[in-house]
């Protein structure tokens, strides 16, 4: 039988934190690991077909999967349903993030802060007049909840209306490409 340590490497912790998570953090504790041993963790995700994205001024990093040119994968990382209403939530979150780093009077600001009861009232603004927003105001906790699972969101005070942090990686995730399409499908869908 052999030694773990005989096999570790000095990235080894980073490189597990980044495929358990999927987003690092730069308050994590690897995260000086992930700086200094970029090139080494860069080659070592390559081989199992994924791509190391550090974002330093942004302090996150995070693998995305390399595709063919049919937009296949190896299918290491899951991609995950989320539904429609949590896609709404979803992509009013994005454009609240990109409207607050292109606000010059919130530019000594780095984290976009919203309550509970913020996130409803945007819900509300931005979906078109038509459409239900009964159904959807039942499904917000949990499509909020379900935000906070995977990273989106992350919760800055516990109260009877928690307080959010609209996280960095949504930016990756969902491109202004991604955000233009769902506004031209839900105008559509409705």
């Amino acid at each position: 039988m052999s030694n773990l340590n005989n096999h570790l490497k000095p990235y080894s912790k980073a490189v597990v934190k980044l495929l358990k998570h999927g987003t690092v953090y730069s308050s994590a504790a690897v995260w000086e690991e992930l700086l200094y041993y970029q090139e080494e963790i860069q080659e070592y995700v390559n081989v199992i077909g994924l791509e190391l994205i550090m974002r330093k001024d942004e302090g996150l990093a995070f693998v995305t999967q390399f595709e063919d040119e049919e937009g296949n994968t190896l299918g290491l990382v899951s991609r995950r349903q989320i539904g429609f209403e949590t896609s709404i939530v979803l992509v009013v979150l994005r454009q609240l993030l990109e409207e607050f780093d292109h606000n010059p009077t919130q530019i000594q600001a780095n984290e976009k802060l919203i309550s509970h009861s913020g996130i409803l009232e945007e819900v509300e603004l931005f979906l078109p007049e038509k459409y239900n927003r009964v159904k959807l105001l039942q499904e917000m906790d949990s499509s909020i909840k379900k935000l906070t699972e995977f990273g989106y969101l992350k919760i800055v005070k516990q109260e009877a209306n928690p307080l959010y942090q609209i996280q960095r990686v949504i930016k990756d995730k969902v491109t202004l490409d991604i955000l233009k399409d769902f506004k031209l499908k839900l105008e559509e869908y409705v």
